[in-house]
């Protein structure tokens, strides 16, 4: 169903999409989503999504709908020990949904970095990392559920540090032979 909804909205060619047993026990009715981004055959950050929904209202949520996401990345050398790193990764979530035209309601998460410098003998490779973003939020609009799953795919391509597609262009997907 989601695929089919958001399959002719312009996912990037980088991101691969599948769905997958959702946790048990978190809602009535859930589904999982796993997303790679491989560019030039190197995988550069994976990601899921937890569509989570009550028939009754969830106080907790503010509603009964309900999106998990995480989003992993790694980083090129310079952003390592960026200082702003968390901040601009809470950016690209706020960024997520301001370009597609979308609120999140009851809006929460994290921005995690990992890293490693080398000493000694190693000392000459280039430090090495990662960036972790969790967040959840509720929709209010059932309507926008395609919009929402694709904003999480707009996160994914902004913390692999893929460049925005320019205003007009749409993603276009080739299916093998």
């Amino acid at each position: 169903m989601i695929e089919s909804a958001i399959a002719d909205r312009g996912i990037r060619a980088e991101i691969t999409l599948e769905t997958a047993p959702a946790p048990a026990r978190l809602a009535t009715n859930a589904m999982t989503i796993l997303a790679d981004l491989d560019v030039a055959g190197e995988e550069v950050g994976s990601g899921r999504l937890v569509i989570l929904y009550e028939p009754e209202w969830q106080e907790a949520w503010d509603g009964n709908l309900r999106m998990v996401a995480f989003a992993r990345s790694e980083l090129e050398t310079e952003l390592v020990t960026d200082s702003m790193l968390l901040e601009v990764g809470w950016s690209w979530v706020m960024d997520s949904f301001k370009g597609r035209g979308i609120a999140a309601s009851s809006l929460s998460g994290t921005v995690s970095r990992a890293g490693s410098q080398s000493f000694g003998d190693l000392s000459a490779r280039t430090p090495e990392g990662s960036v972790e973003i969790r967040y959840s939020w509720t929709i209010l609009d059932y309507a926008e559920l395609p919009q929402h799953v694709l904003s999480w795919c707009d996160l994914l391509a902004s913390a692999a540090g893929l460049e925005p597609l320019p205003d007009g262009v749409v993603a276009l997907r080739v299916k093998d032979a």
